[in-house]
């Protein structure tokens, strides 16, 4: 059994020492342990630190795609070079790897296929109340639409057996979290969240540059991410609102029609509740076409998955790959054998 540990980074040459003096390199469970950093364009001397720290694999992205970019090319990575598990971790090292054995123990157990470290947001210090209040909300709503009962749905701290890995394709650019949870949601994978401790941070987070942009941005991937897996029951729900709408702006012409036998004037109602009605019909159809859609998208989503198995099979090298450590090369021996595993 071997377990990957992947780390996205970004700019992180200072950061980067502290994480990788606390990251095991031996785990219960797994005969081997590597450790995998991905460079997202970082402009500083992230990788050069990865170098000097005895980092076993780089995927070294020549420019800076994101977050949820960086998160895919590692888990792509890391399938290549034959794990078996793999866990993600922050750069920023607010996540305690000594934690590590502890998040993978369900993939062992064979009780999950992906597991999520839950912060215990109530209890960290340096979150502002108005930040763990936020986080709360957020990871209710996404829990209520992907179906799952994960309590800290904005945690980057995970662990991926090798199934669940093969199947996630992340679309969002800004981050991976919340929509691999609702995809996980809608495939039925194996879920669990699992208590884990957290480190002081020096430095806010850098995917928004305050609160209200980071509530603004993960809004829209909540709602992005339901809207491509779930587009019948959002459209139609904006078909019904509009629906209504236009029913109400029609009532005076209506009721007086109805009770004083008067078809005259209300022309500006008459026009409101037609406008609304016809965007009624769009929702409706746009519905239709939607969840037509998604049955493409969920088959081309099987076909990537068997593409990527094919890659596996043939033996080919991950994209932007250097290998950090001369020992255990990559061959397509070493492939095959993990895929027999």
């Amino acid at each position: 059994m071997k377990l990957v540990i992947q780390v996205p980074c970004l700019n992180e040459e200072e950061s980067l020492p502290r994480l990788l003096a606390e990251l095991p390199r031996e785990v219960p469970g797994f005969e081997r342990v590597e450790w995998l950093v991905v460079d997202d364009g970082s402009t500083d001397r992230t990788v050069e630190v990865a170098r000097e720290h005895g980092v076993d694999h780089l995927v070294r992205l020549t420019t800076n795609r994101g977050l949820a970019a960086a998160f895919q090319a590692g888990l792509d990575a890391a399938l290549k070079l034959g794990a078996d598990a793999i866990v993600n971790t922050d750069a920023d090292n607010q996540y305690r790897s000594e934690d590590i054995p502890r998040l993978v123990e369900p993939i062992l157990a064979g009780r999950a296929d992906m597991v999520v470290g839950d912060r215990q947001v109530r209890s960290i210090d340096h979150f502002s109340p108005s930040k763990k209040l936020l986080q709360r909300l957020g990871s209710w709503v996404v829990r209520r639409a992907s179906g799952t009962n994960v309590l800290d749905t904005t945690s980057g701290f995970r662990a991926y057996n090798r199934e669940a890995a093969l199947q996630l394709v992340v679309v969002s650019r800004y981050t991976y979290t919340l929509e691999s949870l609702i995809q996980a949601g809608k495939m039925s994978v194996a879920l669990e969240d699992v208590p884990v401790a957290t480190n002081p941070t020096d430095r806010e987070s850098r995917l928004a540059g305050s609160t209200s942009a980071y509530v603004r941005r993960n809004a829209f991937a909540i709602f992005r991410a339901y809207t491509l897996y779930e587009p019948l029951r959002v459209f139609m729900l904006l078909a019904a609102v509009l629906g209504v709408l236009a029913v109400a702006a029609w009532s005076p012409f209506l009721l007086d029609w109805i009770l004083n036998g008067d078809r005259s004037g209300h022309i500006q109602s008459l026009i409101l509740g037609a406008v609304l009605m016809l965007a009624a019909l769009q929702m409706f159809a746009l519905g239709i076409i939607g969840d037509a859609l998604a049955g493409q998208r969920a088959i081309g989503q099987r076909v990537y998955e068997r593409v990527r198995r094919l890659e596996l099979e043939a033996g080919i090298a991950p994209s932007h790959y250097e290998r950090l450590t001369a020992e255990r090369p990559l061959t397509v021996e070493t492939i095959e054998t993990s895929i027999a595993r």
